[in-house]
């Protein structure tokens, strides 16, 4: 079972509720502790020379010969043909979604190897790419046709979490209480420096590019289920999105699984970092529903100064000061990413987690993001060096 994958190229309105339950997730979440959750990872693939390669097709028929991913990971086009989608089953444990990334991944080196392209777990051409070549289907020749230029400049990977939530009143609930905390996932996924051979000056230029989508961003808090169904009736009724798997905000209701999606974080080259957002996602989708349950309301921040926070998180990574999202002052990243920790420990712990969380905080520190592997990699200005760290470090995780 896929959870948004299929979204993507169906693109469902919002009032079709339909879930596939062939693998046991009905449209009700189970009582159960922990979430399940699910991750989504775009990758590019590359020629020889770096290059994005349009042989989406080609690698997924290979892949799908060779039949050696784990049970329950599909792969699946993505808008252009030189991307690819890995969508991992619903899971209750990081351990087990690190097994299903990590086989997709070496499952797509070894039958790209045939082909001459690797994939690559980065956000963002690091080298020039032609316009295209889109997936043939309708809803992308709609998506191409209506947004022009826009959807060309769109080659884009980013790393998309999937958290069940109780009901779609639960979720809005999550999706209000979460807005603040959303930029230091921007901050610790950031991988995507270079862009069309050049430095772009951020650590995540992908989330620049993604403001350019006219419903991307932050939203404004809801309230409740009404508010965000009136949102995409009104985004629909004015051609903004033409379907609801366009409706592009950093955190959304799955449109066909009882979920949220946080689609914030780029793609992310070490699985460590790609763990790391879905774990704090998962820590936020919880400590958001309880608080709501308690009566807590959301933090009354605006939009205007979450698009701020998200900015400088995009800008910097974690190697500068970042918006703490309590207080909304500027704080040291290391202390920011501290408070997110503390904020969402319980629900860690709860999960089994923590563990695993608070011995990242000293890596990142120390190693910093994506961005920063990628920048050392190119001392000297040596791009293609870049590529094949990518290449090597995308299969060993």
């Amino acid at each position: 079972m896929r959870f948004s994958g299929v979204d993507l190229v169906a693109g469902r309105t919002h009032t079709d509720t339909t879930a596939d339950d062939e693998h046991g997730l009905p449209l009700e979440r189970k009582a159960m502790s922990p979430r399940r959750f699910g991750i989504e990872e775009e990758l590019l693939l590359v020629d020889d020379c770096g290059a994005p390669a349009g042989r989406a097709r080609d690698l997924l028929a290979r892949c799908a010969a060779a039949d050696d991913l784990l049970p329950g990971t599909v792969l699946v086009h993505e808008f252009f043909q030189a991307q690819v989608e890995t969508v991992t089953p619903p899971l209750h444990k990081l351990a087990d979604a690190e097994d299903h990334l990590r086989a997709a991944r070496a499952s797509l080196a070894r039958s790209g190897a045939v082909l001459g392209v690797s994939p690559l777990a980065v956000a963002v051409p690091v080298l020039a790419k032609p316009p295209g070549p889109y997936v043939e289907h309708e809803r992308f020749a709609r998506i191409t046709q209506h947004y022009a230029g826009l959807a060309a400049e769109s080659l884009m990977c980013a790393l998309h979490v999937h958290v069940e939530v109780a009901s779609r009143e639960e979720g809005v609930a999550v999706l209000d209480g979460v807005r603040p905390w959303l930029p230091l996932l921007t901050a610790v996924s950031a991988n995507s420096p270079f862009w069309h051979g050049r430095d772009t000056g951020f650590a995540s230029w992908r989330s620049q590019l993604w403001q350019l989508w006219p419903s991307s961003g932050p939203h404004e808090v809801f309230g409740d289920l009404a508010a965000y169904d009136a949102l995409i009736d009104r985004l629909l009724r004015d051609q903004t999105i033409l379907d609801v798997g366009l409706l592009n905000l950093q955190v959304r209701l799955s449109a066909r699984y009882p979920t949220v999606e946080f689609r914030i974080a780029d793609v992310c080259t070490s699985l460590d970092d790609t763990l790391l957002v879905a774990a704090l996602a998962r820590g936020l989708t919880e400590t958001a529903a309880r608080e709501a349950g308690q009566g807590i309301g959301p933090a009354p921040w605006r939009v205007d100064s979450l698009r701020s926070a998200g900015w400088r998180a995009g800008r910097f990574g974690v190697n500068d000061s970042l918006v703490d999202p309590r207080s909304g002052a500027l704080v040291p990243a290391a202390t920011a990413l501290e408070t997110l920790v503390d904020h969402v420990r319980d629900a860690l712990d709860d999960a089994g987690d923590l563990e695993r969380v608070t011995a990242s905080l000293p890596r990142i520190a120390r190693e910093g993001c994506g961005a920063d592997h990628q920048r050392r990699a190119a001392a000297g200005g040596d791009l293609m060096a870049v590529i094949d760290d990518l290449r090597v470090r995308t299969v060993a995780g």
